[in-house]
């Protein structure tokens, strides 16, 4: 070599070679005195006594295995709930007594899937005034129920609960406020969970691809069941926030006002991509099995990551560097691989308290839902084609005939590409998504522009939060912009900088007096 270096190999002598001593028993190998002596206390689990049946020689090692009590919960859970669905069917996903309009009438979906009919579960506060003028339509996040405030039938706390009441910011001594399970939940409306009347059993994933149009489609027929016109204003936040905009765009003249909060006029591929994880891991449970496990184990693990996933994405890093540092739940034990920091334990408490309240399928339709939104022009005419192809459908069911027999052509026939993606060089006159706003003066697009159109006499609040992570500030700056370039002269944008709210995605489930006062201001 030409460092004058020389390479010299190194023998490393066993155990029972170094210094004539036997060494056997601390590096694992059992020595004739020592052979069943315990390295370490735990009951091993079966899948390490698999190893030893296997590999006897080898079951002692120099350190002890570890313990993995989160996966023993999740195994004794699914041993529960296999004794229980023995008796039973699975859980009931359900937030307790809600009034519920059925449609006789059956609705054609946007991709093609007809729903004979369907039930919609709502709750309501407040009274409607003899001209029928002052109601709002609450829109839910993803998994939020009909329940956003207590009621006599059901008193328990709502998702919104300080947020509607005599006074609050959906003033119930002014306003009737009407809040829905939307259709392809599971609290009370019709979803993947329910009976297909066509033969009895529960759809499972029969049921149809859903759009959030096609959800407010759904609410503005309970709207014509009640009598309701036209609504005061369409309010709602997250995927809530996509349906306000969403019943504008398609009801413009029964929508007086519209608020929009923490949402966007079109899914972008950072929320897209969070929302694919949580169904991959979902469907990835053997329990899912396809989406036919009724009457049997759901998939509780599989949720309970998913919804693991979805925490992550609700809330601020500032925040959880407020509330968990690197703090650890018990300092004095030895680190572990199962939750051992106090954010780890914090995401496994809300996956664990969430995997049995909401049905899996419905996860996966609804949020599938949100990444299909996209209130572009482009999207919207192709949409509206195939709504008139498919219109044949809907005739035959109200003339009581058979729907036309869907070609093979209409059945899922997605395939993954042959060659993987391959990242490849952008240009350097692409924009960053985050330039997007107002205060830029960069051009929204066109096509949004477009699509957006049918708001442009539609008074409306956008409100966004610098904090969030699964819909950023500029995606509602984008809001703002493209509806004041259709030429909507009353825009109210808002963001709440990280000074103001440092919750994230959850603000508006948090923050009364910025995110509630807001809201107050611009219905009055």
């Amino acid at each position: 070599m030409a460092s004058g270096l020389r390479m010299q190999s190194i023998q490393v002598k066993s155990p029972v070679e170094r210094n004539g001593t036997d060494l056997a028993p601390v590096f694992g190998r059992p020595s004739s005195t020592q052979a069943s002596r315990k390295l370490h206390q735990q009951t091993p689990h079966k899948a390490q006594l698999a190893v030893a049946e296997a590999e006897p020689e080898y079951y002692q090692s120099t350190n002890p295995a570890l313990s993995f009590p989160c996966l023993d919960a999740v195994e004794s859970r699914s041993a529960a709930l296999h004794r229980r669905s023995l008796g039973g069917p699975e859980p009931s996903y359900t937030t307790g007594n809600h009034l519920n309009f059925h449609s006789y009438d059956p609705i054609l979906l946007d991709w093609g899937g007809i729903l004979p009919e369907f039930d919609i579960a709502y709750e309501a506060w407040g009274t409607l005034n003899d001209s029928r003028s002052n109601a709002i339509l609450l829109h839910t996040g993803l998994s939020a129920s009909s329940h956003a405030h207590s009621t006599e039938a059901n008193p328990k706390p709502g998702w919104w609960e300080k947020f509607i009441g005599p006074g609050k910011p959906l003033d119930t001594d002014k306003y009737f406020v009407v809040c829905t399970n939307v259709i392809g939940g599971c609290y009370g409306s019709t979803g993947p969970s329910s009976i297909d009347p066509a033969n009895g059993e529960r759809y499972a994933t029969r049921f149809p691809i859903l759009t959030m149009e096609d959800m407010v489609r759904a609410q503005f027929r309970l709207l014509d069941g009640l009598g309701i016109n036209k609504l005061y204003a369409s309010v709602g936040s997250s995927m809530g926030g996509m349906q306000s905009l969403a019943a504008g765009v398609l009801f413009p003249e029964r929508v007086g006002r519209i608020v929009s909060i923490s949402g966007c006029a079109r899914s972008h591929p950072y929320s897209i991509a969070m929302r694919h994880t949580q169904r991959q891991v979902l469907m990835m449970d053997p329990n899912w099995a396809r989406g036919f496990y009724y009457g049997r184990v759901p998939p509780h693990g599989g949720m309970k990551l998913a919804r693991e996933i979805a925490t992550v994405t609700y809330r601020s890093g500032p925040e959880w560097e407020q509330r968990f540092g690197r703090r650890r739940a018990d300092p004095s034990r030895p680190p572990a691989l199962c939750p051992d920091f106090l954010i780890e334990t914090y995401l496994d408490h809300a996956g664990e308290k969430f995997c049995l309240e909401y049905d899996p399928n419905s996860l996966l339709y609804v949020s599938k839902a949100m990444d299909l939104f996209d209130l572009g022009h482009e999207h919207r005419v192709r949409i509206n084609d195939l709504r008139q192809a498919n219109s044949g459908k809907l005739q035959a069911f109200a003339d009581g005939r058979a729907a036309p027999e869907t070609s093979t052509s209409d059945l899922c026939s997605l395939t993954l590409p042959d060659q993987p993606y391959e990242e490849k060089e952008q240009p350097e006159e692409v924009s960053a998504p985050g330039g997007i706003g107002i205060a830029t003066g960069i051009e929204p697009p066109p096509d949004l522009v477009a699509g957006l159109k049918p708001l442009a006499n539609t008074p409306t609040l956008v409100l966004g939060v610098a904090s969030d992570i699964l819909f950023p500030a500029w995606q509602q700056r984008e809001i703002a912009s493209t509806l004041e370039r259709t030429g909507n002269n009353n825009v109210t944008h808002i963001e709440l900088g990280e000074e103001q709210s440092m919750f994230g995605h959850d603000t508006f489930l948090l923050d009364l007096e910025n995110v509630g006062g807001a809201v107050k201001s611009f219905l009055e």
